[in-house]
């Protein structure tokens, strides 16, 4: 009898075998010439084709480097993390070693230093050639992991980031400044260990998400998540001033929810702050029947001096990946672009639909044909004009051929065939986030 294989394992979720680097790429359409630089995306890809869950596969970076109208190379490697090379996780002064981990959740460019990240560790430094350098703890001020999710003010160029922790304290704010140096470590004190994922950034505030997920051991070796769904957890938020960091967090309740990701947030007011979510309504709780687990894009707005958060659904496709124009970052972005699947007479189909945040309003949708899937698109910024022209970059997978592309779409044209394609000769399994970096840097990672 044969054994079928975790989703994991299987399909396009299924690792690929080694490392590779391949030149001059074949192109369908016309490369932008003003794209110069790196598309690197992240993602788990257990190089022992084993592990309990997706999300524990050792990281591996996907980089295509455009330059002059040119495919000019893609090249895929593992982030050698302590995990990576010796295996087991071994006891730190926490009972915890902050090196050990997959590194495989997101790739991001700060004060010149590109760190392969994953919640439940330290960074790693790469280069641009997606060698790893080690792990990245701000010359030791660094003492919790970090999220896979910080933001950059892109007013200020500050990293603003949390760890979260097993062991008390649970969360932990954070805040690097343009040049790299971490000058801002903050306790918060909340009642159990959550999965928190992301949070969010204003000009004003940080907002905190502490949700129903929560800690709850499993059997060694299990492959299991040690988080699960918890009832009686309060959902909430946390409003922190970014002026008073050492301040009082303010807490408010939202209805039962978990939110992966953040879209953005920004401030209406001295005392009101709009945030964007995928929302979903419940998550880790064994996929009860009647409970649908597809994130689909809410508004929340929070009343400092109500003490109330009002919730308001914009969209009722299923959607995941959000990004931005990173420029506009705790700011009032006018559009969001989200990875987003619907189901037809014919199967199920990915696309990349184009939000206009300020009408909750759906202005563009690129959908992919023949069972193509999208991962997250990045957006690349086509001139200085925050919330401009731009491109949005992303890998598709393609099952009939069982490789993938580098998709460039207009997006302000969505609904217009891509700008170009970059074939892959290998496939790119599919995996989290990931940025264009490019080679002259901008204030934002």
């Amino acid at each position: 009898m044969t054994t079928a294989l975790p989703y994991f394992l299987a399909g396009n979720y299924a690792p690929v075998a080694g490392e590779l680097t391949t030149h001059e790429l074949p192109v369908t359409g016309a490369i932008p010439s003003e794209l110069a630089g790196w598309y690197l995306r992240n993602g788990p890809n257990p190089h022992d084709a084993a592990g309990g869950h997706w999300f524990f596969g050792d990281g591996m970076i996907h980089g295509v480097r455009l330059d002059q109208g040119r495919a000019v190379s893609y090249r895929n490697r593992w982030v050698r993390t302590s995990t990576f090379t010796h295996g087991a996780q071994t006891e730190g002064p926490r009972g915890e070693d902050l090196t050990a981990g997959p590194a495989n959740t997101h790739v991001v460019r700060h004060a010149g230093r590109l760190l392969a990240l994953v919640e439940s560790s330290y960074p790693y430094e790469i280069t641009a050639e997606l060698e790893t350098v080690g792990s990245y703890d701000f010359g030791g001020r660094l003492r919790t992991a970090m999220t896979a999710h910080p933001k950059t003010c892109p007013t200020t160029g500050e990293l603003h980031f949390f760890g979260f922790s097993r062991r008390a304290p649970f969360l932990t704010y954070h805040r690097a400044d343009a040049a790299g140096d971490l000058v801002l470590t903050r306790p918060i004190d909340v009642p159990a260990s959550t999965m928190m994922h992301d949070f969010s950034m204003t000009a004003k505030h940080v907002v905190f998400l502490d949700l129903p997920v929560v800690l709850s051991p499993v059997p060694p070796g299990s492959g299991l998540m040690p988080y699960r769904w918890d009832e009686t957890y309060q959902a909430r938020v946390g409003v922190l001033r970014r002026d008073d960091a050492h301040g009082e967090v303010r807490w408010l309740n939202v209805n039962p929810c978990y939110v992966f990701h953040t879209v953005n947030a920004y401030d209406e007011a001295d005392s009101r702050i709009v945030l964007y979510v995928l929302r979903y309504l419940r998550r880790f709780d064994d996929e009860q029947a009647g409970h649908p687990h597809a994130a689909t894009l809410w508004r929340w707005t929070i009343d400092l001096d109500a003490g109330s958060v009002h919730e308001e659904q914009l969209d009722d496709r299923a959607g995941e990946f959000p990004r931005i124009d990173d420029r506009k970052a705790g700011l009032p972005a006018r559009c969001a672009h989200v990875t987003t699947t619907r189901t037809g007479a014919d199967g199920q189909h990915g696309a990349i639909t184009r939000y206009d945040l300020h009408t909750g309003a759906t202005i563009g949708s690129h959908e992919f044909a023949d069972g193509q899937v999208p991962g997250e698109a990045a957006f690349v910024p086509a001139n200085d004009t925050p919330d401009g022209p731009g491109w949005l970059v992303s890998y598709v997978y393609n099952p009939t051929t069982d490789t993938s592309d580098l998709v460039i779409l207009d997006a302000e044209e969505l609904d217009a065939k891509p700008v170009a394609t970059v074939h892959l000769p290998v496939r790119v399994p599919f995996g989290f986030h990931g940025n264009w970096i490019p080679d002259r840097p901008t204030v934002t990672g």
